[in-house]
């Protein structure tokens, strides 16, 4: 009983190591998961803002795709202190959201490659786009009838 009430009072944490405090999110404070929460989706967002803002420099189409492609892996993982990395990376492979979780994934790495390595910048922007939108339907299948309501809107809109 006295481990539990020093394991819930945070008083154990030195006994466990970062690395398994981390993984698992309920052993981190309420608060100290909010505030690395909040931390890597305001970063990712600033990565995101900053990255659309060097598209329109000279050249800078390879550091946006860079920094908006940083910017989303950053608010998505930010998603792991709220719910722990293992438990968001299951919910990330569950059957109604695969698709999405792996062109979302993919078009990080081709986006990167595009922009770092092939040197395409049309292909970089095209894959920023589609990380936009897999993103976005990925984000929909967190909130209940959100992707049927996205098709019936989309539908109607081409009938």
């Amino acid at each position: 009983m006295e481990k539990l009430r020093r394991v819930l009072s945070g008083q154990d944490d030195e006994e466990q190591g970062l690395t398994s405090q981390v993984l698992d999110a309920s052993t981190l404070s309420f608060s100290t998961r909010m505030r690395w929460f909040a931390i890597c989706f305001v970063s990712g967002i600033l990565f995101s803002i900053l990255g659309t803002a060097l598209l329109w420099i000279p050249g800078g189409l390879k550091l946006f795709a860079v920094f908006y492609t940083f910017g989303n892996i950053a608010a998505l993982a930010s998603t792991c202190f709220l719910m722990g990395p293992m438990k968001q990376l299951k919910k990330m492979f569950e059957t109604t959201r695969l698709l999405a979780t792996v062109i979302m994934i993919l078009c990080f790495v081709l986006t990167l490659c595009a922009a770092l390595w092939w040197h395409k910048k049309g292909l970089a922007l095209l894959f920023c786009i589609l990380q936009c939108l897999s993103m976005t339907w990925y984000s929909l299948s967190y909130i209940p009838y959100a992707r049927d309501a996205v098709i019936k809107c989309c539908s109607s809109l081409l009938s």
